[in-house]
Formats: C-alpha cells, structure tokens, sequence
C-alpha cells in the first residue's frame, strides 16, 4: 500500500461503471440511458441560466427546484432533498442513515455502488440472497437489522416488489431505515411515496438520469419526512455545499414542466421493452420480468460473456458481470425502435454462426436454473 495513503484507501474496490467509449455508430445498450433526448424546453432553460450568474454560487439548497419537486410528488418541501446524481444522494445516506450497530442488509444481486459505500464508509453489512428465480423475498429480511436499502425495481435483474411487500418490509422494522432506491421505477413498478406520510423510517431515492433522460446533468434527489432529510442536509453541508449548478438546477425544473413528454417517452421505453422480450425469447433467450429500461437475459446454449464480445463487434455494447449468480446472462438496456430491431438482427446472425455447447449442466460455476 502506498505509504501516503490513508489506511482505507488500499481497502476500497471502486464502483465499476458502465463502458463509455468513444466509437463512432456504436449502439450504446450497456448504460442505462434514454435513447431519446431530455423535454424540449430543457435545453432552453439551461441556456437561459448560462447566459448570466455564472460568476455567483448557485443556491445551495436548490430551493425552486425541491419546490418543484414537492408539488410534483405531492408532499411538502421539507421532505424533499436533491443531490449531485442519485449516486451522491446514496452516499449522504449511507453515511447519514444506514451506520449502526446492527448490519445493514441489502441483497446478494443488486446495485454494486452498496457494498463499495459499506466499505467506504466502514459500514457492517449482510447480504440477503434473492431467491432462485432473482426476486426479492421480503420474508428474508426477518432478521437484526440496523438499516435496509434495496433497488425497485432491483438492478441489474430488473424485478419488482410490491407497495405491499414494501409495507410489509417497513412494518417488519419499524425501527430501522429502510431505503427503497428508486432509479427505475418510472418504468412499470409501484413507487413508495404514498406510504412516506405513515412511515418514519422510509426514505425514497430516486434519479432524474433515467426516464428524463438528464444522465449528464446529474440530478438525483430523496423523499422522506423531515427528519431523514435533515440528517442528509447536515452530511451534504459538511460535505459540499453546492452541490447542483445553475444549469442543472434549471434543466430539471424544466423537465418536471413538460408531464406530456416525460409520460410519452416512458410509455415508449415500455412498448420496446416488450418487443425487446419478445424478440430475445424468439431466439431461445430466458428473459426476466422486467419493469426497468432494462432486461436481464440469458441463453441456455451459449456463453453470455461470449455474446457480449461478438456484439460488442458489431459495434452494439450490453453489460455482463462476471459474478457468482448471474454470470450466465446479459443486461440489456432498452434502445429505440431501430436499436432493438439491430440488436435482435446482430443476436440472430451471432447465434447462428456459434456452436451450442454440449449442455448447461457442464458449465464450470454455474448454479442457476434457466427462468422463464
């Protein structure tokens, strides 16, 4: 370890993101993004907030946009509280939050950002394996618990709870935090912001990155009564206290205005995802029930590393991760129409030129059952 470091530095295994490279005619399905770009007025709003004030600081409460925000969702201002992407928003809530004395639980399939802030923040944490078709079974968080944060829908699997389960799971704890990580749920699942009012213990985060298509402005914010967003504004204020420019800022009060094209590009994602699942199953895949911009497949005759190779290509990036459980399938971001129509025509020619391997039984490592 380098001797300048401090001692938790050589501890740490970062947060590995998604490839970004610079290839021309690449059809980018690895990330996550909307393939269409943010609400009309968005661009004309930060262009506005560039043309004057850039040599003051912007308002570090971000005030009209968490009033913006607040009318949206229905709740009061000071339950609301925006950060520098949902990323940041994660990591004042770990470290506000979700340290006790008891372990943190969170899933054994998840969001690879939880561990890295456990050991960033020296939190004791538990993984809480999903169950054999990767869902989430609220059963199996009946155990001590000083702290929950679970993804809903989940990610990489893109797999729901129900507002149910997630009472169920609140109720089980009262006592503890339970943060439900909302980044995806624009796209089929039940959001948790009904059950803020009678729940102390919830906080809601969520990202503007996904379905406003702002990924590059970076706008994640968090819902939760007064006391949870007072201990994440007491670690942003001793932590950075600007975090949102004026242009972000301004972008993302501009989306919030325009309800008819944020509904009609998550309606669209919705649609392709079905023709994406039904496209994949065609081609022999097994593909997760999914209410993200994302699905989860894999191929019971080939390797899904393989596949990422060969597409990659053909100038098409998916993501596959090289981990205990789901090495065996792809993650697919959702494209536009002529994405998922080029993806599907890549799929179909790699696979008719690839050997099927003699069976999935006599793969090294693999422990999961095909699921339909």
């Amino acid at each position: 370890m380098n001797p300048f470091w401090s001692p938790v530095v050589g501890q740490l295994a970062p947060y590995t993101p998604g490839e970004q490279p610079r290839i021309a005619g690449l059809i980018k399905l690895n990330t996550n993004e909307l393939p269409y770009g943010p609400a009309p007025g968005v661009v004309a709003a930060i262009r506005a907030a560039a043309l004057d004030g850039l040599n003051l600081y912007p308002d570090p409460q971000s005030s009209a946009l968490c009033d913006a925000l607040a009318r949206y969702h229905g709740v009061s201002r000071d339950c609301v509280f925006v950060g520098n992407g949902s990323d940041e928003v994660l990591a004042h809530t770990f470290a506000a939050l979700l340290k006790h004395e008891e372990p943190l639980l969170f899933p054994d399939v998840t969001y690879s950002f939880y561990p890295t802030y456990c050991r960033l923040f020296g939190i004791t944490h538990e993984v809480v394996p999903v169950n054999s078709a990767l869902c989430v079974d609220v059963g199996d968080y009946a155990r001590r618990a000083g702290a929950i944060v679970m993804p809903n829908p989940n990610a990489p699997t893109g797999r729901a709870i129900g507002l149910a389960e997630v009472e169920r799971l609140l109720t089980m704890h009262p006592n503890a935090p339970v943060v439900m990580d909302e980044a995806y749920v624009d796209f089929g699942a039940q959001t948790a912001i009904p059950l803020i009012a009678r729940h102390p213990n919830l906080l809601i985060v969520r990202t503007m990155s996904k379905s406003r298509g702002l990924a590059g402005l970076r706008v994640g914010y968090a819902l939760g009564q007064p006391h949870l967003i007072d201990a994440l504004r007491r670690v942003k204020d001793s932590f950075n206290s600007y975090p949102l420019d004026r242009m972000a800022q301004a972008g993302a009060i501009a989306s919030l205005e325009d309800e008819g094209y944020f509904q009609h590009c998550r309606q669209t994602i919705i649609t392709s995802r079905e023709n994406l699942t039904q496209g994949l199953e065609a081609l022999g895949f097994h593909v997760l029930p999914s209410r993200a911009n994302f699905v989860f497949a894999q191929h019971p005759d080939h390797d899904a590393a393989l596949l990422a190779l060969a597409l990659r290509e053909t100038k098409i990036l998916v993501r596959h991760f090289s981990t205990p459980r789901v090495e065996a399938f792809l993650r697919i971001t959702v494209g536009d129409a002529q994405q998922v129509k080029m993806l599907l025509g890549a799929l179909e020619v790699i696979l008719a030129g690839l050997r099927p391997r003699p069976s999935k039984s006599a793969r090294p490592g693999s422990s999961l059952p095909p699921v339909t």
